[in-house]
C-alpha cells in the first residue's frame, strides 16, 4: 500500500505545523486534527493512508483514539504511528497494545519518521 495521505493528530499547533511542513516537503498530502474525537471522525471521512497520533491531548487521548480507530471495522486497516513525548518503554508497549503500528518519540527526527513511514508501504 502506497502511503499518500497522512492524518496528523496533535493538540499543539506548533507540532502540527512542523510535521505538516516535514511531510508535505516529502511529497505527502496532509490532513490535520487537534484532538482524539476529531481524529476518529476524520479517519472515517478522510480515509487517510496513515495516522500520526499524539498521546497527550485534552479529552480523548491518543491511546484511546488509537484503540477506537484500530478496533473499528471501518478504520482498522489504517496504520497508526504514535508520535509522542512519552518515552518510557511501558508507554510504547501500551501504545502498541492499543493497535499502533509504530512509535516515535518527540522531538521527531525527520529521517527516522520518513523511514518508518516508508517501511509501512
Amino acid at each position: 500500500m502506497m502511503i499518500k495521505k497522512i492524518l496528523i493528530v496533535d493538540d499543539s499547533p506548533t507540532e502540527r505545523h512542523v510535521l505538516n511542513d516535514m511531510l508535505t516537503k516529502a511529497g505527502y498530502e496532509v490532513v490535520a486534527s487537534d484532538n482524539g474525537e476529531d481524529a476518529i471522525q476524520k479517519s472515517k471521512s478522510v480515509k487517510p493512508d496513515l495516522i500520526l497520533m499524539d498521546v497527550v491531548m485534552p479529552g480523548l487521548n491518543g491511546f484511546q483514539a488509537t484503540r477506537a480507530i484500530s478496533r473499528d471495522p471501518e478504520t482498522r486497516s489504517i496504520p497508526i504511528i504514535l508520535c509522542t513525548s512519552k518515552s518510557q518503554e511501558t508507554d510504547k508497549i501500551w501504545g502498541m497494545r492499543q493497535g499502533a503500528r509504530d512509535y516515535v518519540v518527540k522531538p521527531v527526527n525527520r529521517d527516522d519518521l520518513l523511514a518508518k513511514i516508508a517501511s509501512i508501504d
